[in-house]
């Protein structure tokens, strides 16, 4: 089934050709580049372009910041709860990029 506003959208593209506004655009006539992944190409884009990162890079800072933490820091228990946290937030980040891969 057609989209209820196909003829508006295909006479809007015929208007657009008559006026040039296809001429000349920048890569015309150039080969696209390949994607790594076709069928997410667009979420993927536009993910990047929001400044987003894949669950494994966000965990890896969490982690990061977790080490820092751990090294500032005497209180023992403080310490041995830090620990716990980063083994769970390594176990975390393998399952992440199995995931990514």
């Amino acid at each position: 089934m057609d989209h209820p506003l196909i003829d508006l959208i295909n006479q809007k593209i015929r208007d657009a050709e008559k006026a040039g506004d296809f001429d000349n655009l920048e890569g015309a006539g150039k080969p696209l580049k390949q994607e790594e992944d076709p069928e997410n190409a667009l979420l993927n884009r536009l993910v990047k372009e929001a400044g987003g990162v894949p669950e494994f890079v966000s965990l890896s800072r969490e982690l990061a910041k977790l080490r820092e933490e751990l090294r500032e820091t005497g209180d023992r228990t403080r310490r041995q709860e830090i620990m716990k946290e980063m083994s769970m937030m390594d176990a975390r980040i393998e399952l992440a990029r199995k995931a990514h891969r």
